[in-house]
């Protein structure tokens, strides 16, 4: 179970930190992301971070957007800077694990949504 928070109103060019925590570690996903939906629009990968640390990002937001994890407390953050009008949307995490299946002798893809919370940037 993931439970995300942070989200809130600012202004253009201000900031925010999303965080979502994890019920379960973190330490051992395949990923942790940050995805979010506009209205009208689809969900779109904004950020995400894989086990070995290495993180990638959208183009829109590449630059202005960090993401990073905290291990000990199964947290993921996403710290929003110069945040633009066009950054409104409804954020959702994501984890992904890969689960031996010892059936097909490969992996099967878990994932995981937290419940997504709201950011507003005012122009």
């Amino acid at each position: 179970q993931l439970q995300a928070s942070g989200g809130g109103f600012v202004q253009d060019g201000g900031s925010l930190r999303l965080s979502c925590t994890s019920s379960g570690p973190i330490f051992n996903a395949d990923s942790m992301g940050w995805y979010r939906q506009a209205p009208g629009r689809q969900r779109e990968l904004v950020a995400s971070i894989a086990s070995g640390g290495i993180a990638s990002y959208a183009d829109s937001v590449r630059g202005r957007f960090t993401i990073s994890t905290d291990a000990a407390k199964n947290t993921v953050y996403l710290q929003m800077n110069s945040l633009k009008p066009e950054d409104t949307a409804v954020y959702y995490c994501n984890k992904r694990d890969l689960v031996y299946n010892d059936y097909t002798d490969n992996h099967d893809i878990h994932e995981y949504w937290g419940q997504g919370t709201l950011v507003t940037v005012s122009s």
